[in-house]
């Protein structure tokens, strides 16, 4: 048997690795963080004090969220680091969690990304393994540099 212990340290691993692999741009390890049917979002503004976050599209199914990510950052520089977890098991198979994080993404045209948040997260146990379900990430800092004005999310 399994103890909450195991578990909530499975979860934190998952988040490692999706760290990990985003960074090393390990594109077909990062998919396998994630389940099939992953809901994901992404702010592009800070969103505190009730500020618009400017919340981008949502991605839906792991065939439309990995490739979209990887069209934005695959030629880029990243690094992604979280921090001070919060997980609850919400039952044997769910969890939902909220991380700190912070990131940099240098871009091959000069743009530069830094920025802070949080990821909002809800995980599902399939076939013995944790994988991440559904991912928000909220920005509390966006720091841009360079020329954003022909910039469009998603495409």
């Amino acid at each position: 048997m399994t103890s909450t212990a195991d578990e909530l340290e499975a979860i934190r691993v998952l988040k490692a690795r999706y760290f990990r692999y985003i960074d090393t741009k390990d594109w077909q390890a990062w998919r396998e963080v994630f389940a099939p049917d992953i809901e994901g979002k992404v702010d592009q503004a800070s969103s505190v004090r009730g500020a618009d976050g400017q919340t981008g599209p949502t991605w839906r199914g792991v065939d439309e969220f990995v490739p979209s990510v990887v069209a934005l950052i695959d030629e880029c520089s990243t690094m992604h680091h979280g921090h001070t977890p919060e997980i609850t098991l919400t039952s044997d198979s769910t969890a939902a969690g909220i991380w700190a994080m912070e990131d940099i993404v240098e871009f091959p045209d000069g743009r530069m990304l830094r920025g802070a948040g949080h990821y909002h997260e809800t995980y599902e146990k399939q076939g013995g393994q944790w994988r991440i379900k559904t991912l928000h990430l909220t920005r509390t800092r966006v720091e841009l540099s360079g020329d954003w004005s022909a910039f469009q999310f998603g495409q």
